[in-house]
């Protein structure tokens, strides 16, 4: 085992992180002809933290994060990256941030080692790739050409990419697309590196649990327009109804639980639900009734909104192209 680094707080320090947000949007516009990609949208993501861009397919996340990285202009609003307008600024903007790209961003010839060697070298005081290769289990694909590594490397290569240049915001598209479990979890603890080293990382992603496990804050955009914003816990349990669930003797009279519970409750083949507001109040009035009929509780579940249903909530259960 190898004695390197093995956090990016390890590997990188940040200045003093500025009072001011690392991103600003107000009232972004952006259309393509007819259609309005970005409605009125606005945001902020305070420095050192993650935010996740949830939406469906069309919801305008890309158009976003590319007028944010300098590559779209708007139509109307204003953005501000780390203080600086991403169009008027991009020179001095672009050393300062990072971008994970979906196609990979690399020369489809080049070699593993010497695509993120050649875009250390565009840093004034890159990372050490082979530190970042190893760091995300690359060290065996260093003289592979790009256009033959798997869909999933080339994914960890492109991370690599975006934060060899010690960034101070890095934006990351759909990070873990296609990779297997072990290097979704590895990705996973990357990114907490990079937020723990003040890092502030804007991520797009449909896979909710990786916006529930990352996110500082999240927010939802749906035509355009944010829908819902707020931390995992806050979008996950307000106004939320949880559930809980337990087998027990079938035919039993649950009115007295569902008066007790202040819930409601139902039955099928000894399966009992219980669905309100979860909490130690209705847990001791479950348990109480359960003592009072004579029976124990079995395969006892407590369970509350996950993210991803508060997605579907809130964005539609339809297929999007």
């Amino acid at each position: 085992m190898c004695d390197r680094p093995q956090t990016y707080s390890q590997l990188v320090s940040l200045a003093a992180p500025s009072d001011a947000p690392a991103v600003a949007i107000d009232n972004l516009v952006k259309r393509y002809g007819e259609l309005v990609a970005v409605d009125r949208l606005s945001l902020t993501v305070p420095r050192g933290t993650v935010l996740a861009l949830l939406g469906p397919n069309g919801a305008g996340k890309t158009s976003t994060v590319e007028i944010c990285e300098g590559f779209r202009r708007p139509d109307a609003g204003t953005v501000r990256v780390l203080g600086c307008d991403p169009i008027a600024d991009h020179g001095a903007l672009r050393p300062r941030i990072g971008a994970m790209l979906q196609g990979g961003g690399a020369y489809q010839a080049a070699r593993a080692g010497e695509m993120l060697r050649l875009v250390a070298s565009y840093a004034r005081d890159p990372l050490d790739p082979a530190v970042l290769l190893d760091r995300l289990g690359l060290q065996d694909v260093v003289r592979t050409p790009f256009r033959r590594l798997s869909g999933g490397q080339q994914q960890r290569l492109s991370l690599a990419m975006a934060i060899v240049g010690r960034p101070e915001l890095v934006f990351l598209d759909e990070p873990t697309a296609g990779l297997d479990p072990q290097a979704r979890h590895a990705t996973w603890e990357l990114v907490t590196s990079l937020k723990d080293a003040g890092v502030t990382v804007l991520l797009t992603t449909h896979y909710m649990e990786e916006a529930e496990r990352l996110a500082d804050q999240v927010v939802v955009i749906d035509h355009g327009r944010c829908v819902a914003c707020g931390t995992p816990a806050e979008l996950t349990h307000t106004g939320a109804q949880g559930q809980l669930r337990f087998r027990a003797r079938p035919g039993l009279d649950v009115a007295d639980l569902a008066l007790a519970a202040g819930a409601r409750v139902s039955e099928a083949a000894g399966a009992y639900l219980v669905e309100g507001a979860v909490d130690p109040d209705m847990l001791a009035a479950v348990t109480a009734w359960c003592a009072r009929q004579g029976v124990l509780a079995e395969d006892l579940r407590v369970q509350t909104r996950t993210l991803e249903d508060v997605f579907l909530e809130l964005t539609g259960r339809e297929l999007r192209s």
